[in-house]
């Protein structure tokens, strides 16, 4: 039987799950993705947590004990997604261990409510790190205005950083440059590079969707041909700068130093419009050193009927740049549609990070008797 996932790990790609939950780690289910299905990383976010809680009964035990306790709304959200986080980081702990603290990493998101305010970010992102307290954390930073100079600052003190909600070319430029003066004050502060990781989180399927639907609004046939092509055109692009900026001699004296580069991570890999190849934003996005992390359903489905068919990046830069090309010419404004995404990223994830805090209300007043 052809293991797909390890030709997906060997043409260079880290697969890691993007999911997250008490009951994946109380049966062992996060363990066995690690030991059977190449699952290298793992990532979370409020929503996944929001949908944790509501689903599962595996929390009782502990949302009683910090009802005993009389712990806030706030501080119970966080005990219950760093317990889940520090238990993952354990669980990964072998692939972090055998990769040489480049994979095996999991990642939590500080408060996406202080995605506008640098200061709280990054106090939040430092709370985080003594909170779960591992080495093979990852914090997530979004890609704001306002959350580069908290990554810079962040890498600065040696916390290692997923920046998050990154959809445009530009913002991705903005992001590998606050990677470098990160990694440049961490080396000046006397840490360790190679003990600090980083992944810039590129997000995919929602560009799909977001351009989709504009050129359903535009009509005309030019437009209709290029349903499902801008996301993995943005994807490859922005690869294209990935290879630019790790290649210069800025980075090579950072590299000297130890450090490891800040991988392209392909966030939001999971296919939203039925009538696409169900893994078409993995097979379509392989290229060496990239992080693809994917929901369960998705390494399933790779695993089941994936093709590996070597690097489809670094040979399409010309037809990316022309698809970029087409849809300016049809009408849609690209400018438009990134930011639109980054506001509306950040507006989700804070939406789930309260549907997440009633959710935790509602637990806390269930084990007091109380509604």
């Amino acid at each position: 039987m052809t293991d797909r996932l390890a030709q997906l790990s060997t043409a260079g790609v880290a697969v890691w799950l993007d999911d997250l939950s008490r009951q994946r780690l109380t049966t062992g289910g996060l363990d066995k993705l690690r030991r059977e299905s190449h699952v290298v990383g793992v990532t979370s976010n409020p929503t996944i947590f929001a949908k944790a809680l509501s689903d599962a009964d595996d929390y009782a035990d502990h949302v009683k004990e910090l009802a005993t306790r009389d712990v806030d709304i706030e501080e119970a959200a966080r005990m219950l997604t760093t317990y889940d986080v520090r238990w993952a980081c354990d669980v990964m702990r072998p692939a972090y261990d055998a990769s040489r603290r480049v994979d095996g990493r999991v990642s939590i998101e500080v408060d996406p409510r202080l995605a506008n305010d640098t200061e709280r970010t990054n106090a939040e992102a430092k709370a985080l790190w003594w909170l779960v307290d591992r080495p093979n954390l990852f914090i997530k930073i979004p890609a704001t205005l306002a959350g580069l100079p908290a990554i810079t600052a962040t890498l600065g003190q040696g916390i290692s950083v997923n920046v998050t909600l990154i959809f445009s070319l530009e913002r991705y430029e903005q992001v590998m440059a606050a990677f470098l003066a990160g990694m440049e004050q961490a080396r000046a502060n006397g840490h360790d590079l190679s003990g600090i990781g980083s992944v810039a989180s590129f997000f995919v399927s929602r560009v799909d969707t977001e351009v989709d639907k504009r050129l359903d609004k535009i009509g005309t046939p030019q437009a209709q041909v290029l349903h499902g092509k801008a996301a993995i055109a943005n994807a490859r692009l922005a690869y294209q700068r990935y290879e630019r900026v790790f290649g210069s001699d800025r980075w090579q004296a950072l590299a000297d130093a130890g450090a490891h580069p800040q991988r392209p991570l392909w966030a939001s890999t999971s296919t939203k419009n039925p009538e696409y190849r169900d893994v078409m934003y993995v097979e379509d996005l392989i290229a060496p050193g990239v992080v693809n992390t994917m929901p369960e359903a998705t390494i399933h489905a790779f695993t089941d009927h994936g093709e590996v068919r070597d690097d489809t990046i670094t040979g399409y830069y010309t037809d990316a740049k022309k698809v970029l090309d087409d849809l300016a010419a049809v009408g849609v404004d690209y400018e438009d549609v990134v930011d639109t995404l980054e506001r509306e990223g950040v507006e989700k994830f804070a939406a789930s990070w309260k549907e997440l805090l009633d959710g935790v209300t509602k637990s806390l007043n269930a084990a007091k008797g109380i509604g």
